[in-house]
């Protein structure tokens, strides 16, 4: 990373313009429709090529050239979008940073400490941008949830609950032979489907000193867990609990709730349901009505919050500093799931 870069971004900075941006995208599967969509709708970003190792053309755009590696590619190109499996995205931004292009890769940053570690130093050395499309950052209610953080708006925090319970049927983890496993997903939904919900969790909250968790597969055919729940406490003493399921039949919102000392508040889908803070008015933005909590489908039909996060990725690359979702805060998430894991009883 050039040492121009600025070592924290809070708040969302969307950019104000500037050349256009070409992207590859890395892998041709069902998440690389999204990232299509996305670009469709900016401007200033256009995606000139993918990359597949089987040579599979990109479904909402087959007229596009493929390339077997990111070395192959032999148009002109300004940063890689990866949408390969968890555990390939060290890969990807290892080989996009040798050839100097900027990383956009799909979340999580990767499925190990030391994967992290190395795409990370790549990025740094190459002096290019590294960022993880932890798009619900993005939203509203959030951006105004953690600015009131800064301020110390609710007094000391006392508890944390979240609640990821989702639902998929045995029929999704059939469609590829790496679903939920452990080599390339890196885990069950801790770490593939409530992995936004605990970036927005690690983002306002930060790393918990102590997690202890239990874990268990009970209705599908999988290596990973598919249910699982997690306690936490903070060096503040503050106490936090998380549900992530993939067994919860038919599936439901993603919530979460704080207490605090001037009182409580809800986010339900990344958006505020609930408010009784003393002496701060509800901030929840009028008309708000971005839904995607993964709760039936593992599709995404709105991808305005992933054109904001490219938005603030072209604009990180353009002004020299760290995105929204940078490799630093980014990793946290990954932490965070790697201690629940590792602390299951």
């Amino acid at each position: 990373m050039s040492p121009a870069l600025q070592s924290d971004h809070e708040g969302l900075e969307l950019g104000r313009g500037g050349e256009l941006m070409r992207y590859v995208v890395v892998g041709t599967g069902n998440i690389s429709n999204t990232y299509i969509n996305a670009l469709t709708e900016r401007p200033g970003s256009e995606l000139v090529g993918a990359v597949s190792r089987s040579g599979r053309p990109l479904s909402a755009a087959p007229e596009l050239p493929v390339w077997p590696s990111i070395d192959a590619v032999d148009a002109d190109f300004d940063a890689v979008i990866l949408a390969t499996p968890n555990g390939l995205h060290h890969q990807g931004a290892i080989d996009a940073a040798a050839r100097g292009k900027h990383v956009l890769t799909e979340k999580p940053l990767d499925i190990s400490i030391e994967a992290m570690d190395r795409m990370t130093d790549a990025c740094n050395r190459a002096g290019v941008v590294l960022a993880v499309c932890y798009q619900r950052r993005t939203r509203p209610d959030n951006q105004a949830i953690k600015a009131l953080m800064a301020q110390s708006a609710f007094g000391r925090i006392y508890a944390v609950d979240l609640a990821a319970k989702f639902y998929r049927d045995q029929a999704y983890y059939d469609s590829g032979d790496y679903r939920g496993g452990l080599a390339l997903d890196g885990g069950g939904p801790f770490m593939q489907q409530a992995c936004h919900n605990l970036d927005i969790y690690t983002w306002l909250f930060g790393l918990p000193g102590q997690v202890v968790s239990m874990l268990g597969t009970f209705a599908h055919d999988i290596e990973a867990e598919d249910h699982g729940a997690a306690l936490m406490r903070h060096e503040d003493g503050m106490i936090g609990t998380v549900v992530a399921s993939t067994a919860a039949r038919p599936g439901f919102a993603a919530r979460m709730e704080v207490h605090a000392e001037r009182g409580s508040f809800t986010l339900t889908d990344d958006v505020v349901t609930q408010w009784v803070v003393d002496g701060v008015d509800n901030p929840s933005a009028p008309g708000d009505h971005y839904q995607h909590d993964g709760a039936t489908s593992a599709a995404v039909t709105d991808t305005t919050a992933h054109q904001a996060i490219i938005e603030d990725f072209e604009a990180a690359v353009r002004d020299g500093r760290e995105p929204l979702a940078g490799a630093t805060s980014a990793r946290l998430t990954t932490e965070l799931i790697l201690s629940i894991y590792q602390n299951a009883v």
